[in-house]
């Protein structure tokens, strides 16, 4: 079964592209324009054993922000789309990731119900050209657009580029949990027998 999903989406403000395979070894390609934001992607990529691929080219003379969203709402859908009908999946991943000083968790649930919990608590600023706000922006379009219910929280950190770091890292772990295969899993893990 092959669970891969390309993505393209264009609009006056972006043009977007998202390769996504589920079943990948961790690589990493392309480019947001936004170099750090890129550094995140490939420690998504890398800690979830997902090969993912990002062309985007965006107004990011005006900001970052339709850049970071279209991404995440590709991404969401790209998901959605490789995790197909959910059959024999885990569906819940969860995982706690140290990095220095920052300690961040993260689980998740393939549940079909969009719903997003972030408690990063970052001050209001840049890492490198990315504003700490935008995560929080990128994960809500990546949950609405996929069905994934996300909780996010920052357990301790004060370096907000560790922070960032860690949350992609355990993002990716999570990602690589509820995705994965279960030999024992029958059919859909879903009392309801289904998860849309």
């Amino acid at each position: 079964m092959s669970r891969k999903a390309s993505i393209e989406r264009q609009t006056a403000e972006t043009n977007i592209r998202v390769r996504l395979d589920l079943d990948g070894s961790g690589k990493w390609q392309g480019s947001s324009g936004i170099p750090f934001f890129d550094h995140l992607l490939a420690q998504l990529a890398r800690h979830g054993l997902l090969d993912l691929e990002v062309r985007a080219e965006g107004d990011l003379e005006v900001d970052n922000h339709h850049t970071i969203e279209d991404i995440g709402i590709c991404l969401g859908e790209a998901l959605k789309q490789a995790l197909g009908d959910k059959a024999g999946i885990n569906r819940y991943g969860h995982t706690l990731i140290p990095m220095d000083d920052a300690l961040v968790q993260v689980a998740l649930d393939c549940s079909g119900r969009p719903y997003l919990a972030c408690d990063l608590g970052l001050p209001a600023g840049r890492i490198g050209g990315l504003e700490t706000e935008l995560l929080e922006e990128f994960l809500r379009a990546f949950v609405n657009h996929s069905g994934l219910t996300l909780h996010v929280q920052k357990l301790a950190g004060h370096n907000s580029h560790h922070v960032a770091e860690a949350l992609f890292k355990a993002l990716g772990r999570a990602m690589r949990e509820a995705a994965g295969l279960d030999p024992r899993v029958e059919g859909i893990p879903s009392t309801k027998g289904n998860l849309a």
